[in-house]
C-alpha cells in the first residue's frame, strides 16, 4: 500500500514549501513535509462465521467493527457516492411506537429517534427508548435517541385521550383554566397557565401550535375564555399557545416563566437514567440555561456524555442567538413556534441565518416543524413542501426532522421516504454541478493544538474535493475531528472510527458522517491495515479506492489507495 502523507511539524522545523490550497485563511501547511512510505504487509484471516458477525482475529486479539446495518447495505450495493449526507430525525408517537414500526423507520433511513415529552407518560417514553436500544443491539442499527423537553410556555392540556380534534371555521370553543374531574365538555380545552384568563383580552388573536389553528377571543367569563375559530385545523394535545394584541405578540407573561419546569427536570432525570444521546431544551432564552443543564448532567452522570440541543423557537432566543449556539452542543430550528413569535415572512431568513451560524461555530443544526405537514393526512406532499425540504438541504443543514408526520400521521414511512429521496437527489445534483459554496469558516479553536486539528481538517477537505477521493477516514476518540470535517461539507462521505458507542451515536446527527465503532491504537499504519481488511471483508471498500486518512492522535494527512 503506497501512501502519501502530510505530517504537521513544529514551525521551528525547516521544511519544503507547498503549493497554496484554496482557502481564504492562512494555513499551517507551509510547515508540512511530504514523504512516501510503504507500510509492511498485513493480513487478517477469519472463519466465515466470525466474518458474518463482523468479528475478525487480529494480531492483538479479537477485533470488530460496527456500522449501521442500513448504511452497510447501501455501501455494498451502490458505493461511496450513493450515501446520504443529510441526517433524518423522526419523532416517535402512537403511529410508530411498536418495535416493527421503529424498525421500519430505521430501515427507511432514520438516524435519530426523537421522544417528545409533551405527549405520553414517562413510562411510555422509557419503553420507546428501550425499544430503540434493543433494535440497535439485535438488528445492527445505530439510531441515536433524543429527548425533547416540554418547556414551561403556555400550552393546551390533553384532549381526553384523542390524538387530535378538528376545529372548524366559525365554531365557538372554550379555553379554561378550571380543573376538570370528569371528561371535558364539548369544544372545551384546558390551559396549563392559571393566569391565562386574566392576561388575554377580548379581541386578542389566539394562535395554536404556531398558528396552525387561529381563534379570536370574544368573551371572558371567570376562568373561561370564549373564542371563535377563524382559521380551522387540527388541535393536537399539549399544543403551544400564543396570543397577539393589535398584531403584536404578547410575551410579558411568557418571559416570567422558567425555561425548564419542574416536570422538565423529572423528564431530564429519566432521560439521564436511560442514557439518551441528546436532550433538547424548549424555549431557550439565554446561554445560562444551557450551561446550567450541562453542569447538572455532568454532576448527575459524569460518565454519561449527553449532548444538549438548544431549540430556537422564540423571540428571546433570536435576540441572544450566537451566545446560545456557542453554549449548546447543537441547535434545532423549531419553525412552527418561531412563526408565531416573529412575522411569517421573516422565518426563512432566520432559518438561513441560524444554519449558517451553526455551521461556522461547528454545531449541528436540525431544521424542524411542518416540513411535510400535509402528509399527516395525505400520502403525497405538496410541491411547496418538497421545495421547502430542498431549500433546507441546499443550505447544508445537518438534519431534517419529522414531527407529527411520523408521530401521529397516517403515512410515517412515506414521509420519511420523501425526505430521504429529496435529500439524495439534491445532494447528487450539488456534486454533479460541482457547486462549492463560498462560506467563511472562522477560526474556532481555543488552543494551538486545536488550531492544528482545525487546519488539518480544512486542508483535508480541500484536498479531497480537488482529488475526487472516494472517502475520508478519521480515527477519533472524542468525535471532534470528525465534526470539523463535517463542518467543511466535503464532496465525499466521512468514515468516522471511534471506540466509543456513545460518540458513534452522537456523530449520527452530523452531516456526511458515517460513524463506525472500532478500537484502535496510536499506530496509524496498523489502524489503516486492520480497518481496510475489516471493511474489505464486508465489501464496504474495494481495492483501488482512494482514501484520505486522518487521526486525532497523529497530526497527519495521508492519501492512500486501498490495497
Amino acid at each position: 500500500m503506497a501512501a502519501q502523507a502530510l505530517h504537521f511539524l513544529s514551525p521551528s522545523v525547516p521544511s519544503p514549501s507547498l503549493p497554496a490550497l484554496s482557502s481564504g485563511k492562512p494555513s499551517l501547511l507551509p510547515y508540512a513535509s511530504v514523504f512516501r512510505s510503504r507500510p509492511r504487509s498485513f493480513s487478517l484471516r477469519a472463519s466465515s462465521s466470525l466474518r458474518d458477525l463482523g468479528l475478525t482475529p487480529s494480531d492483538g486479539g479479537a477485533a470488530s467493527i460496527d456500522v449501521d446495518a442500513v448504511t452497510e447495505a447501501e455501501l455494498r450495493e451502490n458505493g461511496f457516492r450513493s450515501t446520504r449526507r443529510t441526517k433524518l430525525v423522526c419523532t416517535i408517537g402512537p403511529a410508530t411506537c411498536s418495535a416493527e414500526q421503529i424498525e421500519a423507520l430505521a430501515v427507511g433511513g432514520m438516524n435519530v429517534a426523537r421522544v417528545n415529552m409533551c405527549h405520553g407518560t414517562r413510562e411510555w417514553h422509557r419503553q420507546v427508548i428501550r425499544q430503540v436500544r434493543r433494535l440497535n443491539e439485535e438488528k445492527g442499527f445505530a439510531v441515536a435517541v433524543m429527548v425533547d423537553t416540554e418547556g414551561s410556555e403556555i400550552h393546551m392540556g390533553d384532549l381526553d385521550g384523542d390524538a387530535s380534534v378538528k376545529a372548524e371555521d366559525g365554531e365557538i370553543w372554550t379555553f379554561s383554566v378550571r380543573a376538570f374531574d370528569a371528561a371535558l365538555p364539548e369544544r372545551t380545552i384546558a390551559v396549563n397557565y392559571d393566569g391565562f384568563a386574566e392576561d388575554v383580552s377580548v379581541g386578542d388573536e389566539l394562535l395554536v401550535d404556531g398558528g396552525m389553528v387561529r381563534f379570536e377571543v370574544i368573551e371572558k367569563i371567570g376562568p373561561d375564555v370564549k373564542c371563535q375559530c377563524n382559521d380551522p385545523g387540527l388541535l393536537l394535545p399539549r399544543a403551544n399557545l400564543t396570543f397577539r394584541r393589535n398584531g403584536r405578540l404578547v410575551q410579558e407573561r411568557n418571559a416570567m416563566l422558567p425555561t425548564i419546569s419542574s416536570k422538565d427536570w423529572l423528564d431530564i432525570d429519566s432521560a439521564i437514567s436511560e442514557g439518551v444521546d441528546f436532550i433538547a431544551v424548549s424555549f431557550v432564552k439565554s446561554a445560562d440555561v444551557i450551561n446550567h443543564l450541562k453542569s447538572y448532567i455532568a454532576a448527575r452522570s459524569p460518565d454519561n456524555e449527553i449532548a444538549v440541543i438548544a431549540k430556537i423557537e422564540s423571540f428571546d432566543s433570536l435576540k441572544k442567538l450566537e451566545e446560545i449556539i456557542h453554549a449548546s452542543d447543537g441547535t434545532m430550528i423549531a419553525r412552527g413556534d418561531m412563526g408565531s413569535q416573529i412575522p411569517l415572512e421573516e422565518v426563512p431568513s432566520a432559518q438561513q441565518k441560524i444554519v449558517k451560524l451553526c455551521r461556522q461555530l461547528n454545531k449541528p443544526v436540525i431544521v424542524a416543524s411542518q416540513l411535510l405537514e400535509s402528509m399527516i393526512e395525505y400520502p403525497t406532499p405538496t410541491r411547496a413542501e418538497v421545495a421547502d425540504v430542498t431549500e433546507a438541504v441546499k443550505q447544508r443543514a445537518d438534519a431534517l426532522m419529522l414531527s407529527g408526520e411520523s408521530a401521529m400521521g397516517q403515512y410515517p414511512e412515506k414521509a420519511l421516504t420523501v425526505l430521504r429521496n429529496v435529500s439524495l437527489r439534491i445532494e447528487k445534483w450539488w456534486r454533479e454541478e460541482k457547486i462549492h459554496e463560498e462560506i467563511d469558516l472562522p477560526d474556532i479553536s481555543s488552543s494551538f493544538c486545536d488550531k492544528v486539528s482545525e487546519e488539518i481538517c480544512n486542508s483535508a477537505a480541500t484536498i479531497a474535493n480537488n482529488l475526487g477521493v472516494d472517502a475520508l477516514f478519521v480515527f477519533t476518540r472524542t468525535g471532534e475531528m470528525a465534526s470539523l470535517l463535517s463542518r467543511c461539507r466535503p464532496d465525499c462521505p466521512v468514515f468516522a472510527f471511534t471506540p466509543s458507542a456513545s460518540v458513534r451515536r452522537r456523530l449520527n446527527l452530523q452531516w456526511g458522517l458515517i460513524p463506525f465503532r472500532l478500537s484502535f491504537s496510536d499506530d496509524m499504519e496498523n489502524n489503516l491495515n486492520r480497518t481496510f481488511s475489516l471493511l474489505k471483508a464486508r465489501r464496504m471498500v474495494q481495492p483501488g479506492d482512494l482514501i484520505i486518512a486522518l487521526s486525532d492522535t497523529l497530526q497527519t494527512i495521508q492519501v492512500i489507495d486501498v490495497p
